[in-house]
């Protein structure tokens, strides 16, 4: 277990989530933030601001930042032994070049093995893993892993406002580290031991929420929404337990959770995508704006994985028709409706 020593946090990608977390853990932890950009990290340490990716939020004073990656490693570890805790506030796309590179500055550093945690929810685009599948392939023997999930908008964590997350991993080291930097004041975490179920949960409620966001933008009403919701929990969970998730993971933070958020919360980048969409507007030009939705990368992936394990998901089939396919929204309605009807309770069919 963790010796007594004061946490060493660091978190590695200073957008708007890794900011807003290493905010949050500056309060009771020794953090430190690692910028890409040298110009953030220059506006984080000396202005206390991030005016890029969390405007008008100021930050604690205590957060220092560095464009340097080895310095910023080299902060989660310590001479008296205690554990450090990393955690990776990376997207997907971005997850394994991250690991490996971690993983070479981590291959010669004496003392026990920090905790890494990561952020990111989705699928690798090229090859449908789980984010553990990757931080595993560079990282399995370097340090203990774990994934921190749940109902968050960065912009709120930095503010703040209050927030439950849950970190799931096989390592009670990674859960008590995670814990002791951000459990308190205005957030509680909780622990989980299915870090595929987690990892699921996030990945496909972003698809649901652009589901959603096109009903709400064709103006369906409220009715549709919750029918969506409900029945997108239901394919979130047959894809989850397929892939080895357990069941009761889905109704709670990271599953009913997150997708009630991301579904309903104007903040959130996948509705707003699939509100745009409704209102008659291309992906490629809401993708020219600028908007990240990590559902537009992972439905793919999540499509194919679907079909590879023989697990109907038309929420998610529909969403590809419409986001790649060519098929109007109307009719990706129209197509959903008239599926034949099925017991609820049918847990092989939607």
């Amino acid at each position: 277990m963790m010796a007594a020593h004061p946490l060493r946090t660091v978190v590695l990608g200073a957008g708007s989530w890794g900011t807003a977390l290493a905010a949050l853990a500056s309060a009771q932890s020794d953090t430190m933030l690692w910028a890409r950009d040298d110009s953030v990290a220059h506006e984080v340490s000396t202005r206390h601001t991030n005016e890029r990716y969390l405007p008008g939020i100021p930050l604690p004073e205590t957060l220092r930042c560095t464009h340097d990656f080895d310095q910023a490693v080299s902060h989660a570890g310590s001479s008296d032994g205690s554990l450090g805790l990393i955690i990776l506030g990376v997207p997907v796309a971005g997850l394994a070049d991250t690991c490996h590179r971690l993983a070479r500055a981590l291959a010669s550093r004496p003392g026990p093995l920090p905790a890494v945690v990561w952020t990111c929810k989705g699928f690798d685009h090229d090859t449908a893993q789980l984010p553990h599948e990757i931080a595993s392939s560079h990282l399995g023997s370097l340090a203990a892993l774990g994934v921190l999930s749940g109902p968050s908008f960065a912009h709120e964590v930095a503010r703040g406002l209050p927030v439950a997350l849950t970190i799931a991993s096989q390592s009670s080291d990674v859960i008590e580290a995670t814990t002791t930097a951000l459990h308190g004041r205005m957030a509680r975490i909780y622990a989980s031991s299915d870090v595929v179920g987690v990892e699921v949960g996030g990945a496909l409620k972003n698809v649901i929420a652009i589901a959603c966001g096109i009903s709400d933008g064709l103006g369906l009403g409220a009715n549709a929404r919750a029918a969506l919701i409900t029945r997108g929990l239901a394919e979130i969970q047959r894809m989850g337990v397929a892939l080895g998730g357990l069941p009761d993971t889905f109704y709670g933070l990271t599953g009913m959770g997150d997708l009630v958020l991301t579904a309903t919360g104007d903040l959130s980048r996948n509705r707003q995508v699939g509100m745009a969409i409704g209102q008659g507007q291309t992906l490629d030009s809401i993708l020219a704006k600028g908007i990240t939705a990590e559902g537009v990368r992972c439905a793919n992936s999540a499509l194919a994985l679907g079909r590879k394990h023989n697990i109907d998901v038309p929420i998610t089939e529909a969403v590809c028709n419409v986001l790649f396919e060519g098929v109007s929204p109307q009719q990706a309605v129209i197509d959903l409706l008239s599926r034949e009807a099925r017991p609820e309770q049918d847990t092989d069919s939607n």
